[in-house]
């Protein structure tokens, strides 16, 4: 038996050899098969990086879209605020209030706080002043816990840092002499995450610790409250090594549209005015600038070809408490700056723009961006430049004149020099020379520059025409700054970048992002800088993640794709009947399709966005038998939020696109920010958004739309029965909802 199956075996391990044998590929077939895989690898690893690009896109577009409509509805203000006394009844008189606020005589006390009495019954954390290293950990902890400090508290740490921001130069100069490394982050926009996380790996602010935090604190958000208190407490407690730059949303005209202000009324409902305007004062108050060793130049947004260090060092920065803010301006000066618009206009070329910025062909289909005014910087001046304190480049959206909407001017000729007006008269160029700007306005378009630019890869300076604000500065701009003042080089924050920082200018430029997750979870890592005494900055990358750790690289990817999708999908339901009826031009027999390039062309044309349209073709519409696009399956998966029978088509999809002008005019509006406005005060918001948009519609079609919003019927308006009214519904993700819901109904039934 033993031997019988011994032989057995040794028979059955001879044959799985020789199976094996036959089995095993040769070593060509191993390579072969290797270098298959790792093309087909290289091919989906280079598919998920064009989604990833694409996305980023589109985020960012969206983004400066936006930017863009702040400054043309701030500029809307201030023109209307500067040149009329009257708009139906009392339409300046609503706006005054936030662009030149009245300061509360309670608020001019000293010691105002100590009338708010802080409840026995209050649970959240307790400080006092001076600020201790106990009160800073006392906060850290509470926030941690989702606390809330209390009004007394806030406008205490308030009071204290604007009597501090009050004594400090508009430049700071830090030496690393009397520290290790110095730590530069950039923006946060609310989020007390990164912060937290910031403070976690690389140490709390101290003596051995030091910080620059190069602005945008607030905005965009949930714990911009939370995360602005945490810096001043700290710059309380160490003035010497705290260093705050102001950024371009530390600004409260900024904070109206991107959160700040709704999230301080709703953590304050009893003192949250008083909040606000002690954070105006103090915003203003914050320097703009940061020097290290006197080599390195820290500021938020940029430089342009016109920044001068030493004039910004003497102005007085409070004054500009808003970038938005323009410069008072007559009727007149933007009449004689309109024609010289014009003039320029016959004779120039649009040849120096930059190619980040978009180039764009009139199909003539309507758009409304057009219909608002933006002149150039030097025009919304009255072109009044000089060589030494005006930018001929830089550039904010300028005001509209309700009676006057004049097209967008293109740059000036390099060949025009500083300080003269070419006008036309009869078929000729007449040159006058032009007076000096005032100093008020020298300020504020420097403030401007520095809060608001952006590098570009291109020589010279132009017009931020993607942002609408500031200007783009080139290697050479960056290189005459800094052999101008003995520097060698720029840190700026300002824009969001998928690593957390960026270098250009060949390295003479850095740009520093803290915020992870910015335009959606797993959207893009945060990173900081730090600085030794020889001056070579070393980044450190980081990623908030409650989610992202459980996805996928692809998964993380799909997530943020889809988000991208969808607020381009609203977009495109915005401008519905615009984008149609420029595929109609090119669809003269109503088939419903064009080409593929007639779509991206109409697409462009009326969202100027600057995406890649055919590459986004397969996300946002089907193609017709023939391979035309057919265009109105670019509409089909979205829809109103509610129906609105009594409005007309044109009207909704009007306020639909305008739907955060409105929510800041109706803010306006709403002084005790209940929430609530009357039928009458509706009238009011919607002669203002007619007059922004050069539109006008009768009462009853007013009246009309407040019923249709009004849906408890109380007789007033709620904004957020508003904002329900005119929301954009993905019409597959409710499917997919109520499909889940089906499922799980089934399952448990």
């Amino acid at each position: 038996m033993g031997c019988g199956t011994s032989v057995a075996t040794e028979t059955q391990v001879m044959k799985l050899e020789a199976d094996e044998a036959v089995k095993a590929p040769s070593p060509a077939l191993t390579m072969k098969a290797a270098v298959l895989i790792q093309r087909w690898y290289r091919r989906y690893m280079a598919r998920l990086e064009m989604r990833r690009r694409y996305t980023w896109n589109i985020f960012q577009s969206i983004e400066y879209a936006g930017e863009q409509d702040q400054l043309q509805l701030s500029s809307f203000f201030s023109f209307m605020l500067d040149n009329f006394t009257q708009l139906n009844e009392n339409g300046p008189d609503l706006i005054s209030q936030l662009l030149d606020p009245v300061v509360d005589p309670w608020l001019e006390r000293e010691t105002c706080y100590n009338l708010i009495s802080v409840p026995e019954t209050y649970t959240g954390p307790r400080i006092s002043f001076p600020l201790s290293v106990s009160d800073t950990s006392i906060l850290l902890s509470a926030f941690k816990e989702q606390q809330i400090l209390h009004a007394r508290y806030v406008l205490q740490l308030l009071y204290e840092t604007k009597k501090l921001l009050k004594q400090m130069p508009n430049i700071t100069h830090f030496s690393t002499s009397y520290t290790k490394e110095i730590t530069i982050c950039g923006d946060l926009h609310g989020r007390l995450d990164d912060l937290l996380l910031i403070f976690y790996k690389n140490g709390l602010p101290s003596a051995e610790t030091p910080y620059v935090f190069n602005g945008d604190f607030v905005d965009r958000g949930k714990k911009s409250v939370e995360v602005v208190i945490l810096l001043f407490a700290y710059l309380l407690l160490y003035p010497d090594y705290m260093h705050l730059n102001r950024g371009n949303h530390e600004d409260h005209i900024m904070n109206l549209r991107y959160g700040f202000t709704k999230e301080v009324m709703q953590k304050y409902k009893t003192h949250g005015r008083e909040i606000l305007q002690l954070f105006q004062d103090v915003f203003s108050l914050l320097p703009i600038a940061t020097v290290i060793d006197g080599k390195i130049l820290i500021v938020h947004g940029g430089i342009s070809d016109q920044t001068d260090l030493d004039f910004l060092s003497c102005i007085e920065r409070r004054k500009v408490k808003s970038a938005l803010r323009f410069p008072r301006r007559s009727l007149e000066q933007l009449d004689i700056s309109q024609s010289c618009k014009h003039g320029k206009r016959m004779r120039s070329t649009d040849s120096s723009r930059p190619n980040s910025s978009r180039s764009y062909k009139s199909q003539g289909t309507p758009n409304p961006r057009k219909k608002r005014c933006r002149l150039n910087r030097q025009d919304s001046a009255a072109s009044s430049s000089s060589s030494s304190s005006s930018s001929s480049s830089s550039s904010l959206c300028s005001p509209q004149t309700p009676s006057c909407l004049s097209p967008r001017p293109l740059p000036s000729t390099p060949s025009m020099p500083h300080g003269v007006l070419n006008v036309p008269f009869l078929d000729s160029m007449s040159s006058i020379p032009l007076p000096s700007p005032p100093q008020h306005e020298q300020e504020w378009k420097q403030i401007v520059d520095i809060l608001w630019s952006d590098p570009k890869t291109q020589e010279g300076c132009n017009p931020n025409t993607f942002r609408g604000g500031g200007c783009y500065f080139g290697p050479d701009i960056t290189q005459r700054l800094l052999v101008q003042h003995g520097l060698q080089l720029i840190i700026r924050s300002h824009e969001c970048k998928q690593e957390g920082y960026e270098l250009c200018h060949g390295g003479k430029v850095i740009t520093i992002f803290s915020a992870s997750n910015y335009y959606e979870e797993g959207s893009n890592r945060g990173a900081y800088i730090k600085l030794g005494r020889e001056l070579v900055p070393r980044f450190y990358q980081y990623q908030v993640s409650r989610t992202t750790r459980r996805l996928t690289l692809t998964q993380r990817v799909r997530a943020a794709e889809g988000s991208a999708l969808r607020a381009l999908k609203e977009k495109l339901f915005a401008h519905r009947s615009e984008l149609v009826a420029g595929f109609q031009q090119y669809d003269q027999t109503g088939t419903g399709s064009v080409s593929v390039s007639e779509w991206a062309q109409v697409l462009e044309t009326v969202l100027r966005l600057d995406l890649p349209w055919r590459t986004l073709r397969p996300h946002l519409a089907h193609l017709a038998p023939d391979g035309c696009v057919e265009y109105q399956s670019c509409f089909e998966n979205v829809g109103p939020g509610v129906s609105l029978p009594q409005v007309t088509p044109n009207l909704a999809e009007t306020l639909f696109r305008y739907r955060t002008d409105i929510e800041i005019i109706f803010n306006i509006i709403d002084k005790d920010h209940s929430g609530l406005i009357s039928i009458e005060e509706f009238r009011h918001t919607w002669r203002l958004f007619s007059a922004h948009l050069g539109v006008a519609i009768d009462d009853r079609a007013i009246d009309d739309l407040a019923r249709s919003i009004d849906f408890n019927k109380d007789g007033s308006i709620d904004f957020t029965e508003f904002l329900e009214a005119f929301r954009v519904v993905h019409k597959l993700d409710n499917k997919d909802s109520q499909l889940q819901e089906k499922m799980g109904k089934g399952r448990y039934s």
